[in-house]
């Protein structure tokens, strides 16, 4: 969750990159699910690829929406876009988007361990 909050409190600061806010995003959203794995019995596997995190909780038999999945995106985070290259910079718009799906997941891990611990 801290990573979540880094990704909102800096944004805007001009010395501050949207690469490094998605990354953030999407540490945020890695975090989250192996929280998940983890209340649910499951050796979170050494990857960062949130689709194939996701999967495993999928055929693990958690119940994960369509919603939560299309979060599979900010896996082009983790490395891509964290080093120079031939991508395009990233913009506000994009940084808003990964936001918005990290901050899904996050919610959704927080809503499984707080029902968890009822």
């Amino acid at each position: 969750m801290s990573s979540l909050v880094h990704a909102k409190e800096v944004a805007g600061n001009d010395l501050v990159y949207y690469e490094e806010l998605c990354f953030d995003c999407q540490q945020a959203a890695e975090k989250a699910i192996k929280a998940v794995m983890i209340l649910e019995r499951i050796y979170p596997p050494h990857s960062h690829n949130i689709g194939y995190l996701l999967d495993t909780l999928a055929s693990s038999g958690v119940i994960v929406s369509d919603e939560i999945f299309i979060a599979s995106r900010l896996t082009e985070y983790t490395v891509t876009t964290r080093y120079p290259g031939s991508y395009e910079p990233i913009n506000r718009e994009e940084y808003l988007e990964a936001y918005h799906l990290a901050d899904l997941v996050v919610k959704w891990a927080k809503d499984k361990l707080v029902k968890n611990s009822d």
